[in-house]
């Protein structure tokens, strides 16, 4: 039961109690009470019941809680409703969506009753007809011709290209001092994405590509969603328009060339039926494309940091099998072998899922766990609940990466109790080479440095956007 849960979480870890907060009021706030409200009465005779749940403060809805609380709140929510309920989130009401149950039905999607429509609302207005936006026959088209970017010889290709991006990028990071990691690490994968997928090196021009980049991402969960002046939508407009100018502008060259990089590979990506991009298909596809890489994988990478830094047994194994490949530039088979790395990421990506809710907009009236959902609905599936679920999970809230060793595999207690990259026809196309993004980073950063964290330090995650740790993560470097 939900309320079971929950309480056995609190038990365990007092985090989930005795998250730090800016203001006593906050606590409040936080556990305050509302009526339940039904979203919509079922049909009579359906034998279906209303989705429980409330709106919260006028307008905002529970937006602010859910940015500031984030897991927190959300099983909160679930201690109170349980795995289906609604609440208003930007101004919309919002059906939340728990459990691998769940995830199966939205995913896998056999009757087309769920609609990336409902990422619409989010991020249409900054990643236009990006392939995550598409659906059905047109997302099938677009994905066949955009695997293509996405073969074993391609994703070689990008390895070399990330291993030796990382090695450049990261031998200057200063010792002895509190760095910020998470920023170092988006900076480094915003570097990474620019020469992996449009071959560009640093410089002023990649700056400004790269400020663009995390204004588009920010304006996505903008309360104000009109363009006010020095306002997140405006600054995510104006972000949108020079990418838009940007990829156009060099579209041409990279059609005539024969480079190694992702946006070469769409611009010649052709099927065996001949099935190609149109020119305005490339450039919203780069623009998405670059958002997705670059964010999730300084996600993953951040968290990986912060439990190993946490847990430095685990440090010194994977640091061990870093140490054995040598210090030649790791190729993807070399990255592949990295078992026990694979085994960590895998977990923090359980702890952390990088994209917390997937939202989707129904196309008709629909039963979701014997709850009467109506058409044109927003409903959101939550990884970032349903991966700490006891039922699926042993000891959910331990960092425990052997929880996914084979003769364990709690992963697979059912087909998606584990989803940090979505899964049935929408699963991320891209999430081998975020692997290997990850993986290179990683693997530089245990045989160039070891790290550290304080025993009472505890990571808060702020969901303004995709999960962020507040302080930035300050860790202090030593070299190895």
């Amino acid at each position: 039961m939900p309320s079971t849960l929950v309480t056995g979480l609190r038990e365990r870890v007092p985090s989930l109690t005795a998250i730090p907060l800016p203001r006593a009021v906050d606590r409040k706030v936080l556990d305050k009470t509302r009526p339940s409200e039904p979203f919509a009465e079922p049909p009579p005779g359906s034998g279906l019941k209303p989705v429980p749940g409330d709106f919260g403060p006028a307008f905002v809805g529970h937006s602010v809680e859910y940015m500031r609380y984030g897991l927190d709140f959300a099983l909160r929510r679930y201690e109170r409703y349980g795995p289906v309920s609604w609440s208003g989130m930007l101004g919309e009401r919002m059906i939340n969506l728990v459990g691998p149950d769940a995830a199966q039905q939205v995913l896998a999607n056999g009757d087309k009753a769920f609609a990336q429509e409902g990422w619409h609302f989010f991020i249409d207005k900054f990643f236009h007809r990006g392939l995550m936006l598409l659906d059905f026959d047109e997302h099938k088209f677009h994905r066949r011709i955009m695997q293509q970017a996405f073969t074993r010889p391609r994703m070689a290709g990008y390895a070399d290209h990330v291993t030796a991006a990382v090695r450049a990028g990261m031998r200057d990071w200063p010792t002895g001092q509190r760095l910020r990691m998470y920023w170092q690490l988006k900076r480094l994968t915003l570097d990474i994405a620019s020469r992996v997928f449009m071959d560009a090196r640093p410089g002023s021009d990649t700056e400004r590509i790269n400020r663009a980049f995390v204004d588009t991402v920010r304006a996505s969960t903008a309360v104000v969603r009109y363009p006010v002046p020095f306002g997140r939508w405006s600054a995510g407009l104006r972000g949108r328009r020079l990418l838009e100018r940007y990829f156009a502008d060099n579209l041409p060259a990279k059609r005539a060339s024969d480079g190694s990089d992702l946006f070469t590979a769409l611009c010649h990506a052709t099927t065996e039926d001949g099935e190609r991009f149109s020119d305005d298909d490339i450039v919203n596809h780069m623009i998405f494309l670059m958002m997705a890489a670059h964010d999730t994988s300084t996600i993953t990478s951040t968290a990986v940091m912060y439990y190993l830094g946490k847990h430095p047994e685990w440090q010194g194994r994977v640091r061990e099998e870093s140490l054995a490949l040598g210090d030649d530039l790791p190729d993807l088979a070399a990255l592949d072998s990295l078992h026990s790395l694979d085994l960590v990421i895998k977990e923090a990506l359980r702890l952390v899922a990088p994209v917390p809710s997937l939202p989707r907009k129904t196309t008709k009236d629909v039963d979701i766990l014997g709850h009467y959902v109506p058409a044109g609905s927003f409903v959101g599936l939550s990884p970032m609940v349903t991966h700490f679920l006891p039922e699926y999970w042993s000891d959910p809230m331990r960092f425990d990466p052997e929880r996914f060793a084979e003769d364990r595999r709690e992963d697979k207690s059912h087909r998606f109790a584990w989803v940090p990259f979505g899964g049935g026809a929408h699963k991320c196309i891209g999430m081998h080479f975020g692997m290997i993004e990850v993986k290179a980073l990683l693997h530089e950063m245990l045989r160039t440095y070891r790290w550290r964290l304080p025993e009472k330090y505890q990571a808060r995650w702020d969901y303004v956007a995709l999960p962020v740790p507040v302080d930035g993560l300050p860790v202090q470097l030593h070299r190895h």
